[in-house]
């Protein structure tokens, strides 16, 4: 029987009440049945995307997702990357927005401003009552995994997804204006901001889930779907053993995340230009030490093929854009092959 496919992804939002640096780790300046695991991206549709365009057989894929929490005034543990991810799957996901659910009300948020209070966090009625539900279980004692397991099986996702860890990280971004959690840089300020350092707390005694790393040790595949190198991939290899599991396979397999040196949605190309880092497909392969044998890239980076050869990698060129469905084919066959 063959292995199953993993897929992995970090949650990159950050708890606002998690600042305390304890041990960070900062980036700053200078038909198939195979399991594959990917790395995704915070709150967005890619690794789902690339899941469903890519793997034919659902059931065969498991996700290995970011999951840094955080919420509305701290309050509820809202984890953006899992919750995307299974309303994509689940094929509830709002394609309009890009993030939450079909067919939302928004009454909750209108009365939390009538009443005065800050509503710029904008969470929809039906997206909320994921939020009220993750919070409650684990008020109850289960852990991410479990309440993860329970969300999807409930919204009819028959892939596994893995939450990372079950123990609290968050990021934190000191930018020109101050430290930021996540969500203030992200949806708040709408990542227009210079950042300086990206910090990761909570590794001093946050750990893997020990089915996450059997995910990406068993799976027969493992590729690192197209996410922002930053702040989605890096709270994940930042995890102990992480790095190491993907190292000793040899054989990882990355999307690129920058189409002709930009992102497609979302800050990555901004965020490496404020660090320091060169915002191409070389840089983010640079940026991830070796980590990786195989990378897929845009035909609009065939010019820089030759570079990533000659640093050792393995290079596939096609369209990295799914945007129509023969697009998306040609990725899945060059991801595939």
């Amino acid at each position: 029987m063959a292995r199953p496919t993993a897929s992995f992804e970090t949650d990159a939002q950050g708890r606002g009440s998690a600042r305390s640096p304890d041990s960070p780790t900062r980036s700053t300046r200078p038909s198939r049945t195979r399991k594959t695991t990917e790395a995704g991206a915070p709150g967005h549709v890619g690794t789902a995307s690339l899941t469903t365009r890519c793997y034919p057989a659902p059931p065969s894929v498991s996700g290995v997702i970011t999951v840094l929490a955080g919420g509305v005034g701290a309050a509820l543990t809202i984890c953006p990357d899992l919750d995307t991810v299974t309303y994509t799957l689940a094929g509830m996901n709002d394609e309009a927005r890009g993030w939450g659910l079909t067919d939302e009300t928004w009454r909750v948020m209108g009365e939390l401003e009538a009443l005065g209070g800050e509503a710029w966090f904008r969470l929809g009625d039906r997206d909320l009552a994921t939020h009220l539900y993750r919070t409650q279980r684990l008020g109850e004692g289960a852990t991410k995994s479990e309440v993860t397991a329970e969300i999807a099986r409930r919204r009819g996702v028959v892939s596994t997804l893995l939450p990372a860890s079950d123990d609290p990280v968050a990021t934190v971004l000191d930018t020109l204006e101050g430290p930021m959690d996540f969500q203030e840089y992200f949806v708040r300020r709408r990542h227009d901001v210079t950042v300086t350092a990206v910090t990761v707390t909570g590794l001093a005694t946050a750990r893997p889930s020990a089915a996450a790393l059997r995910a990406i040790e068993g799976a027969e595949r493992v590729v690192i779907a197209p996410s922002n190198p930053l702040l989605s991939i890096d709270p994940i290899l930042a995890l102990a053993g992480v790095r190491e599991a993907l190292l000793a396979r040899g054989d990882v397999l990355a999307v690129s995340p920058l189409v002709g040196g930009a992102a497609l949605k979302g800050p990555a190309d901004r965020l490496m230009r404020d660090l320091g880092l060169e915002p191409t497909v070389a840089g983010v392969a640079a940026h991830y030490g070796g980590l990786v044998r195989t990378w897929v890239i845009d035909e609009l980076d065939a010019g820089l093929a030759a570079r990533l050869e000659a640093a050792g990698h393995e290079v596939r060129v096609t369209t990295t854009v799914m945007d129509d469905p023969a697009r998306a084919r040609a990725l899945a066959e060059a991801v595939l092959a």
